[in-house]
């Protein structure tokens, strides 16, 4: 099978709108979350949320496309232009039928799929609605549009396993470019999730954190204060290649993906199995596939959303595989990002990318207590980073419905 590799990157996250201000943002500390500036909270119970900030779309696609596409299709776009252009891709010069797109969104066009159905229900009942409706509301349009933007006739679908997306569509570009079915594929995640419906939607299911009185340090993973994540929006863009495709390019190589596992909780709706059962079993099938013991890996980012049961469950998950091992480094990076829900897992691949790059590893912030029965079984990387040598880098995401999806990158080395 093909080995593949990882020659682009690109981000628009609540801490930065490109992975150099994402990373150095993420090293310092800096939290993302603030009161949300996009429509009036002041009847909901949370009032903030991780936004993008200084953002203007326009300034990357013209007006008359930009009109076409909700803001997740929007983020995806400029996400994966970034990472072109970080990967040095010239289309003209390879063969574009064997270049293909897995993109991932968990909820797609939720923005405009409000704002179309309350116009409607608002009017006199004529069925007035925008011809681009369905185009811009469709889970699936952001990975047509970066197909038809490049012109890339290869695999094209989008995956959906709620905030495991991002992972799951990473691990499908991998399994298909080593099995030979393409050389290349744009994978990645977007959301655009801060609406009416997103957040009052995510209240009535009590899974967000109503801490409005400190916003910026409410994404607290594991401390004994959490009351629930913290909704975030943006985009990871990552571009994955044969190694055989890289090295006849010339291709800048910033690391290689060894494994991937997926499995279920089959246990609760939004609810995560208390033991961590489908997190174990995703977690050794990682392993399994990248024919790796627990002890080869250096560092996790875990999945943590800040959520008072979510948490546990992983944490009980880890100790399962990993045992009691204070050496190894854990952090939640989404204590500064925010929870990315469908793009949640490319941004956090990205930052494992950057870890095993530069052999440091991102801090957990905000976090001031430990679970009791937790302290000191993993290193949890408290509020600075850590610079360690960093081979294998494993990250963690779990969806509503009981997804689990788990995937390892590992250093560059020939």
């Amino acid at each position: 099978m093909q080995r593949v590799v990882i020659t682009g990157v690109g981000a628009l996250t609540p801490i930065g709108n490109n992975v150099p201000d994402f990373w150095q943002n993420m090293l310092k500390g800096v939290s993302g979350i603030a009161p949300i500036t996009r429509f009036d909270t002041s009847k909901f119970k949370t009032k903030f949320a991780g936004e993008l900030k200084n953002f203007d779309p326009l300034q990357h696609i013209e007006k008359s496309e930009a009109r076409k596409y909700d803001l997740y299709t929007q983020y995806a776009v400029i996400a994966v232009e970034q990472a072109v252009k970080d990967a040095q891709i010239d289309f003209e010069s390879m063969n574009r039928n064997r270049i293909g797109v897995i993109w991932g969104s968990g909820n797609g066009g939720l923005t405009t799929f409000q704002d179309q159905v309350m116009e409607f229900a608002n009017g006199d009942g004529t069925p007035r609605f925008n011809p681009f409706f369905i185009p811009k509301m469709i889970v699936d349009i952001a990975s047509g549009v970066i197909s038809m933007k490049y012109g890339l006739r290869g695999i094209n679908f989008t995956t959906v396993s709620a905030c495991a997306t991002s992972n799951t569509a990473i691990i499908d570009a991998f399994n298909y470019i080593r099995w030979g079915k393409a050389d290349m594929i744009i994978t990645g995640g977007s959301e655009a999730p801060i609406s009416m419906a997103g957040v009052g939607g995510f209240n009535a299911s009590k899974a967000l954190s109503t801490n409005n009185d400190n916003p910026a340090t409410a994404s607290r993973p594991f401390d004994v204060t959490r009351d629930g994540f913290v909704m975030g929006e943006g985009a990871g863009a990552i571009i994955l290649e044969s190694l055989e495709s890289a090295k006849k390019r010339n291709a800048p190589i910033l690391a290689e993906v060894v494994g991937g596992g997926m499995a279920a909780d089959a246990y609760h709706l939004t609810g995560t199995h208390p033991e961590g059962e489908g997190a174990y079993l995703g977690m050794l099938a990682a392993l399994e596939d990248a024919n790796l013991q627990p002890s080869d890996i250096d560092y996790v980012n875990m999945h943590a959303t800040s959520t008072p049961l979510g948490d546990i469950s992983e944490l009980i998950a880890m100790e399962r595989v990993f045992g009691v091992k204070p050496e190894l480094s854990v952090s939640a990076t989404k204590s500064s990002t925010g929870h990315l829900l469908g793009a949640a897992g490319a941004i956090e691949a990205i930052a494992c990318i950057k870890a095993v790059q530069e052999d440091i590893v991102p801090p957990t912030i905000n976090t001031q207590t430990i679970e009791p029965e937790y302290v000191g079984k993993f290193d949890y990387t408290l509020h600075t980073p850590v610079k360690k040598k960093v081979r294998y880098a494993m990250s963690n995401t779990f969806g509503f419905g009981g997804h689990i999806a788990t995937t390892i990158v590992k250093k560059w080395e020939e």
